[in-house]
């Protein structure tokens, strides 16, 4: 009986933790890490992918800032994330304030919410980096401030209960993808953005060269 009780409470941590994580390094990444003074983190392009039930709950135009919203605040996560590190010594490039990369962006004349048709080159020309972070996110339910708030009226609040992140960091004087890290979890993230890029960057920390202690 112990032994089946056992092996049901492994099964259920097992499926409450489940993760994917696939990680691309350059041939030559710890060269060009090690040449990286400035880092900048661009919004990601954020999908909430609401079930059909709480899709009616919104209009188009709300989903679509909704996006925008949940984007801003994982920028400033990712931001808090690698200062932390610095603050360890595992990092030893500048990070860019999020405030002044979307500045420079919007000054420039550029939507900081679609920055597709600029190459690497071309954005690290305007934010002074020698590296980009940019790339996607996908999670189960609104994770920043206000949109949580919007959530927990319409009654589905709490953890979420999934989230795909696919980052690339690219060395902005020859355009080179230096780093590709994709990682999917599901079973409790968290309720607030902090929380979710916390479990999203868990263990990364020394599997990629700007981090890397």
């Amino acid at each position: 009986m112990k032994k089946i009780v056992l092996s049901t409470c492994f099964f259920l941590f097992t499926l409450s933790v489940f993760s994917q994580t696939k990680l691309y390094l350059h041939p030559q990444a710890e060269s060009y890490a090690k040449a990286t003074e400035t880092i900048a983190i661009l919004p990601l392009r954020v999908q909430v992918n609401l079930r059909p039930k709480e899709l009616k709950d919104f209009t188009p135009e709300q989903i679509v800032q909704m996006g925008k919203d949940e984007s801003l605040d994982i920028q400033k996560g990712m931001h808090t994330w690698f200062l932390k590190r610095k603050q360890r010594g595992d990092l030893s490039s500048t990070v860019q304030n999020p405030a002044k990369t979307n500045a420079l962006l919007l000054k420039a004349g550029y939507d900081i919410h679609n920055l597709d048709l600029l190459t690497p080159n071309e954005l690290g020309q305007i934010l002074g980096v020698d590296c980009v972070i940019s790339g996607s996110l996908e999670t189960s339910k609104p994770m920043s401030g206000a949109a949580a708030l919007g959530a927990l009226v319409i009654g589905f609040a709490g953890a979420t209960n999934s989230a795909t992140c696919n980052l690339d960091f690219y060395n902005t004087e020859d355009d080179e993808l230096v780093v590709n890290y994709y990682k999917t979890v599901r079973g409790g993230l968290g309720s607030n953005s902090q929380d979710l890029i916390n479990v999203l960057m868990r263990k990364v920390t020394r599997r990629i060269p700007y981090t890397s202690s």
